[in-house]
């Protein structure tokens, strides 16, 4: 993603977490520890999604791209943090919100991802080849 495309989507994100912190402030519900630990998980998953974002920098992409390989911070440990955090961010919210529908939303996400997430590893692995089998026997997901 490059450009204005890549201003105009990262502007999106932060104006949908400034939402999403602001609907689990504000949610009528009581702050017990299910609530509590539902807000820590959101404001994990987002701190790590968004340092996950800038370690990526301008090989972030919506569509599968090999750009670079990325192996530092975040991705020396965990190949796709975005996904990782994301769902540990939704199941904050899931607790937070004390939904049960929710959870069929997060099976799907998880779903989703995992599909995404090989997808991207055929076209790094087509890019990088054993550099990127290396890197991801010593990383997980």
């Amino acid at each position: 993603m490059e450009g204005r495309g890549f201003w105009v989507f990262t502007a999106v994100q932060v104006v949908a977490v400034l939402i999403l912190l602001w609907l689990l402030a504000t949610w009528k519900a009581p702050w017990d520890v299910q609530r509590y630990v539902g807000t820590l998980l959101v404001v994990v998953g987002v701190f790590c999604i968004g340092v996950a974002r800038y370690q990526l920098g301008r090989s972030f992409s919506i569509k599968p791209e090999a750009k670079q390989l990325v192996t530092h911070g975040l991705y020396s440990k965990i190949r796709n943090p975005i996904y990782v955090f994301g769902v540990v961010m939704i199941l904050g919210f899931i607790l937070v919100m004390r939904k049960p529908v929710l959870w069929i939303i997060l099976v799907v996400v998880i779903v989703g991802q995992m599909i995404r997430a090989r997808r991207e590893a055929r076209v790094l692995e087509a890019a990088f080849g054993d550099a990127y089998r290396e890197y991801r026997r010593k990383t997980w997901f």
